[in-house]
């Protein structure tokens, strides 16, 4: 009980950062709405013939929630490191606080926050057009998937968030992941790519996410891609895990160091 009260101790502290953060909300919340309505207004209609009976703006929502969320993380690791840096997280390893609630408390303010965001860029999407078949069953494997996916990408971001030497590197590794996002069926069909990129794109952990996302809110059904989807979100949970878990306990975590 008592790491669950620190974790969550930690946690309000990382929200009220978050809120209190300006370019934090513009980056995470505004510019996935600000490219949802680039994609849509602007590009859509020449690459709205590429979705078939999908309307454009139901294709690409799933790459744009998993954009929010990888906007997101980047922030948490450059949170995590900016408190590593400074010396509050040797302070709190002075203090009577539950070990694991450090690193818990960052990963669930993160969480929170991302699953908010998402909310909200869904939201916004419904405003514009968005329309889905899923029922409640759907919806709530879709907010599964959601969560998974912000967790195992959080912890990610918290290995990261500690090796890093500066916070301006801790959140470079996002611009890989946001790389990914489009190179893959995000925004076009892979099978407007080139060979070579469809096969890179048809094989890389993002497209598997937003395939079952885009399955569940068009059919309601989640589709082949789940498997896969959750072998890749479950592989990147536990391994960053371990390596998060492992680099805080080993490392000597010096402030400026």
């Amino acid at each position: 009980m008592r790491a669950l009260a620190d974790t969550w101790t930690l946690a309000k502290r990382g929200l009220r950062h978050i809120t209190r953060s300006p370019d934090t909300i513009i980056t995470v919340l505004l510019m996935p709405i600000a490219m949802m309505l680039m994609f849509v207004y602007v590009l859509g209609g020449a690459l709205a013939h590429q979705t078939g009976s999908i309307s454009y703006i139901t294709f690409i929502v799933p790459g744009i929630v998993v954009m929010t969320v990888i906007s997101g993380i980047a922030y948490a690791a450059v949170r995590l490191n900016m408190d590593v840096q400074s010396g509050i997280i040797n302070r709190f390893r002075t203090m009577p606080v539950a070990p694991s609630s450090i690193l818990g408390g960052q990963v669930a303010s993160s969480t929170v926050s991302n699953l908010v965001s998402s909310v909200l860029v869904l939201l916004a999407a419904f405003a514009m057009g968005f329309r889905s078949q899923a029922g409640v069953m759907a919806w709530l494997v879709f907010a599964g998937i959601l969560v998974l996916f912000t967790l195992s990408t959080t912890w990610l971001a918290i290995f990261f968030g500690l090796i890093a030497k500066t916070m301006e590197g801790a959140g470079a590794f996002s611009y890989v992941l946001l790389l990914l996002i489009f190179i893959s069926p995000s925004f076009v069909p892979t099978t407007s790519m080139t060979p070579a990129l469809r096969g890179f794109a048809e094989n890389q952990p993002m497209t598997p996410v937003v395939e079952t996302m885009r399955s569940l809110l068009v059919s309601g059904t989640a589709g082949p891609a789940v498997w896969t989807a959750l072998a890749w979100i479950l592989g990147i949970l536990v391994v960053f895990y371990v390596l998060s878990v492992a680099v805080y306990r080993r490392k000597s975590i010096v402030a400026n160091s």
